[in-house]
């Protein structure tokens, strides 16, 4: 990935090597198909992935850059370059951020922290970039003009969405087989058509049954309440289900984000999402995999003291995780994982939270 400001292709080869000699941590021990009973299309859900071998974890760890800052724009640029991921050049790029409200982060996503990916991916040469969601528990327009999204949009050129006023056309079914949806869920048209996905998202608890709102939870944003037309409310739905925490993971399979960025310079560690017990954990998270960049972001919670619900048991045997995984969505055990970190700060918060990873 290029960067307007970054130096020459041998500086940025020296800063992966040094970010993977200093901090770098390997931690112990059918698409398409047209549903008889809707006219709105249908996608079925991608077919299971085999877990990694040891031999392959090894070679390929799954990899989260953690960077201690209270800086949100400089750490977000560090944890990016650090990253590599893959280029933006020429893509249509949506950004999924975490507008559940327009309460000052952790609630919400920070104005800065989208700023700063919005600057960083359209030095990358994005053709497009669109920023969109729904709100869960306040009108979402007030929510994205509360967190300053069209005064960027207009200052940056980027397009934006709001989920809750899209027509029948604009939302893409997945059907219920293999998942605990009774009716399946349908995901934003938008976000399934862009080239590049990156998931935005905050460290913080979910008082609603979640229990922890991390990068597989914020994708529970894309999925439409209603679609007019269809009278099922799916957002009542997962939040009475008793198999709530296995339906965010489900719904994880119809996308792959092509990056996540977690912003954890504040967190709430109990309540939330909207409002919470909040600490400043002062750490940005970066990544490309779901379950790795969520368990670092749950070993942080447990670090900073946080919710029975997040503390119980191994972080590989909460809910979401154990069945993203299950699912082939990423890694599957803290072996799998990568801590990517810059200087000493960082490498001595990832030597911290070790224990609760492993």
């Amino acid at each position: 990935m290029s960067f307007q400001n970054s130096k020459s292709p041998s500086r940025r080869g020296l800063l992966k090597y040094l970010g993977l000699l200093t901090g770098a941590a390997v931690l112990p021990a059918a698409l398409k198909n047209v549903g008889a009973s809707s006219p709105i299309e249908q996608l079925a859900l991608p077919t299971e992935q085999p877990a990694l071998s040891n031999s392959i974890a090894a070679a390929s760890p799954h990899r989260v850059v953690l960077v201690k800052t209270t800086d949100r724009a400089s750490g977000v640029r560090r944890a990016v370059e650090l990253l590599q991921p893959a280029s933006f050049s020429g893509k249509r790029v949506f950004i999924k951020p975490n507008y559940n409200t327009g309460d000052p982060a952790p609630a919400a996503t920070d104005p800065v922290i989208l700023e700063t990916l919005v600057q960083t991916i359209q030095a990358d040469g994005a053709s497009t970039i669109t920023v969109g969601d729904r709100s869960g528990m306040a009108e979402t327009r007030r929510a994205m003009t509360q967190m300053q999204v069209f005064s960027l949009a207009q200052r940056y050129g980027f397009d934006t969405v709001v989920f809750d006023e899209l027509g029948r056309d604009d939302w893409r079914y997945f059907p219920a087989a293999g998942t605990n949806w009774s009716k399946g869920f349908a995901i934003a048209r938008p976000v399934l058509d862009a080239d590049a996905i990156v998931n935005v998202c905050c460290l913080k608890t979910h008082r609603f049954g979640g229990h922890f709102t991390l990068s597989l939870k914020n994708t529970i944003g894309m999925v439409a309440r209603y679609v007019p037309g269809d009278g099922h409310d799916y957002m009542r739905e997962l939040h009475r289900s008793a198999n709530q925490r296995l339906m965010i993971a489900e719904v994880n399979r119809s996308y792959r984000p092509a990056l996540i960025v977690i912003d954890g310079v504040d967190a709430f560690v109990g309540g939330g999402p909207e409002q919470g017990q909040r600490v400043q954990t002062g750490v940005i998270l970066a990544g490309t995999d779901r379950i790795a960049i969520d368990a670092v972001g749950i070993a942080l919670l447990r670090k900073f003291g946080t919710t029975r619900e997040v503390s119980a048991g191994s972080i590989w045997s909460q809910a979401q995780i154990r069945r993203a995984a299950d699912l082939g969505l990423g890694a599957t055990r803290a072996e799998q994982i990568a801590l990517i970190t810059p200087d000493q700060a960082s490498t001595q918060l990832a030597d911290d939270i070790r224990q609760f990873l492993a």
